[in-house]
């Protein structure tokens, strides 16, 4: 009898989340935690539980504007090294929005690993705006190449880190972002002063934050201030901006 062969495993696109808009306009792709290195499938609890939060804020935020949300399913749980499975699953998931909805915008938006995933895959030529949400990236290492920051470039990115984070350090998302920002004006970075990891402690901010920026990335919206500041500061000014506690009660737009 002969051996079976190993089914071929693909990434998926969420079902929407929220009402699916009639026509859509512009596109958000979830992407969720990960690991540095597994070949198992993703754990859909574990992974899924800001990204649920994120997707039914930014559902709220853009649905009269024809926003579709949808969480990206990866083939595999691990980055596994050169393979960059995750963002490889990111770049596939913005060629089926655009062979779905057309020429639309899209915003990739990533926690941990999927923050790693999305900064990867924002040269994406659909793709004009990236979040990554408490980013998972690799220590600095001589023997290696830096992380790439040039695909970027002409997209608006945002990265929020928890300044008490002990599984992703934020200080190497503010050295990215400071090599980012020499290629592309368009960086900010906010710090969430004693929040950790999954950033409860903040998390309608971080939530608000997230929906203005992208709305203003996405439909041309007026972000508010601190975001505007925070784009237009020169380093390290821009890239540590504080999220004050209560952004989002009263956004100037």
């Amino acid at each position: 009898m002969g051996q079976q062969a190993t089914p071929v495993r693909t990434a998926r696109l969420g079902k929407a989340v929220g009402p699916q808009p009639t026509t859509v306009s512009g596109a958000v792709l979830l992407l969720p935690a990960g690991t540095e290195v597994s070949a198992r499938r993703p754990s859909p609890v574990r992974a899924m539980t800001l990204i649920r939060a994120l997707g039914r804020a930014l559902t709220r935020a853009g649905s009269a504007e024809g926003l579709a949300v949808h969480p990206v399913h990866y083939r595999y749980r691990g980055w596994n090294g050169g393979e960059a499975h995750l963002a490889a699953d990111a770049e596939w998931a913005a060629d089926e929005v655009v062979r779905r909805y057309g020429d639309v915008p899209v915003c990739l938006v990533g926690v941990d690993m999927g923050g790693r995933a999305a900064l990867r895959a924002g040269g994406h030529e659909a793709v004009n705006s990236v979040v990554a949400l408490a980013p998972w990236l690799p220590e600095d290492d001589v023997a290696a190449p830096a992380e790439p920051v040039r695909q970027l470039a002409g997209r608006r990115v945002l990265i929020v880190h928890g300044t008490n984070d002990e599984r992703t350090d934020p200080e190497l998302s503010f050295r990215f972002a400071a090599r980012a920002k020499k290629a592309n004006r368009e960086v900010c970075r906010f710090e969430v002063h004693s929040d950790g990891h999954g950033l409860h402690g903040h998390r309608e901010e971080v939530l608000c934050l997230t929906a203005d920026f992208v709305m203003g990335a996405l439909f041309g919206h007026c972000v508010s201030r601190p975001v505007e500041d925070a784009l237009a500061a020169p380093p390290p000014i821009g890239l540590r901006m504080p999220l004050a506690a209560g952004f989002g009660r009263s956004l100037k737009r």
